[in-house]
């Protein structure tokens, strides 16, 4: 089976490169040499030695494309794209995309508009790593890429010790999630703890993904949020000592009515006020994409209690 051929920029760069393979590697792999139709060098990172091998042009039989590199001692693989950062320090794609135009001669994209989602005050469980490795499944294509740029939270317990680390893989030029089978998972104890933006207080909000809770903070920085990363992990939340009122933003969807039911059971000993939120698409991150900050806090206006809203809402 062929590999799968994406339309983004990075994919379009990426095949470029393979098209001056052994340009490329005399460039970004200088400490390596040239043997037959391939390219041996110690490692990604340039290191004198044999390890590693990129294929300088197609295989015969069409199965080895030309630009693509294996690292016989880890296993490693990937494309030309993949060198660059490492070899050069990039810490973004949108870095290592602008290198490798540079090395191509080719023009510079035009600057790119500020997306909505721009204020992320109080994210620290939130980092950026520009090669997170992916397991591929049965599902994904034979050739999917072994690593992608992706957005890794830090899951935490009452206490903001670390249970788990949720990762969602992206795109390679940033517009949307990666084209793999599973560009969500998480790992380590999530049951009861959460992904966590701002301090414990007795006024919070929860939701289920990491992208409505960030979409949320648009309008209301200050108020303190969970996301639970699914609805069956939102309805089991601990709740935080002191929390008097809890605003639920849940999905236009029947598992998000089940996790406010579950929530709203679980708050009555609890002597917590649970107050639904109600999207006017799937999510609220579906809404802030749609219609803009304005709207959306136009919308949470009318669901906010006054005091509330007088002290979180920034905008609307």
């Amino acid at each position: 089976m062929p590999p799968k051929t994406f339309s983004s920029p990075a994919s379009q760069i990426a095949a470029a490169l393979a098209g001056h393979a052994e340009a490329v590697c005399r460039r970004y792999l200088s400490r390596g040499r040239k043997e037959g139709r391939y390219w041996l060098v110690g490692d990604v990172h340039n290191t004198p030695g044999r390890s590693l091998y990129v294929r300088l042009t197609a295989s015969p039989d069409g199965r080895g494309a030309a630009g693509k590199w294996t690292d016989a001692q880890s296993g490693d693989h990937g494309d030309l794209l993949d060198v660059i950062p490492l070899v050069q320090g990039c810490r973004t794609m949108r870095e290592t995309l602008d290198e490798a135009r540079r090395f191509l001669s080719l023009p510079m994209p035009p600057p790119v508009e500020t997306p909505p989602l721009t204020d992320l005050t109080g994210c620290a469980a939130l980092c950026f790593h520009p090669h997170c490795w992916y397991r591929a499944s049965d599902e994904d294509d034979p050739h999917v890429r072994p690593a992608w740029p992706a957005m890794i939270a830090a899951v935490t317990d009452l206490d903001g010790s670390v249970t788990g680390v949720h990762r969602t893989w992206l795109a390679l030029d940033g517009s949307d999630k990666a084209p793999v089978a599973y560009p969500r998972r998480a790992m380590g104890n999530l049951l009861g703890n959460a992904v966590r933006f701002g301090k414990q207080g007795s006024v919070m909000v929860a939701g289920e993904g990491i992208e409505t809770m960030l979409s949320l903070r648009q309008v209301m920085p200050e108020m303190p949020a969970i996301a639970g990363l699914s609805a069956a992990h939102l309805a089991a939340i601990r709740f935080p000592a002191g929390l008097k009122r809890l605003y639920v933003a849940r999905d236009d969807d029947p598992a998000g009515a089940s996790a406010l039911k579950t929530l709203s059971e679980r708050s009555i000993p609890a002597g917590i006020e649970i107050v639904p939120l109600e999207p006017r698409l799937g999510d609220f991150n579906d809404d802030l994409m749609t219609f803009g900050r304005e709207r959306i806090a136009a919308d949470l206006r009318d669901q906010l209690a006054r005091r509330d809203r007088e002290h979180f809402l920034i905008a609307g």
